[in-house]
């Protein structure tokens, strides 16, 4: 399927958020994940689904001031 990823267009094979961070090598690190303007708590990564042509922000900490 295809799904927009921080604004590059992608195929995935993904079916959950969980599934997609790990495709994306994003496992262990800090995130945070909006789905089609939404931000998916931490806790239902694994059990939300990806569809077709869905917007993912992933999204890091930054350090600054």
């Amino acid at each position: 399927m295809f799904v927009t990823v921080n604004g590059e267009r992608r195929e995935i094979k993904a079916t959950h958020v969980a599934e997609l961070l790990n495709e994306l090598d994003y496992q262990g690190t800090h995130v945070a994940v909006a789905l089609n303007y939404d931000v998916v708590p931490r806790t239902r990564w694994s059990d939300t689904p990806l569809n077709d042509n869905d917007q993912i922000e992933i999204l890091t900490p930054r350090q600054g001031g």
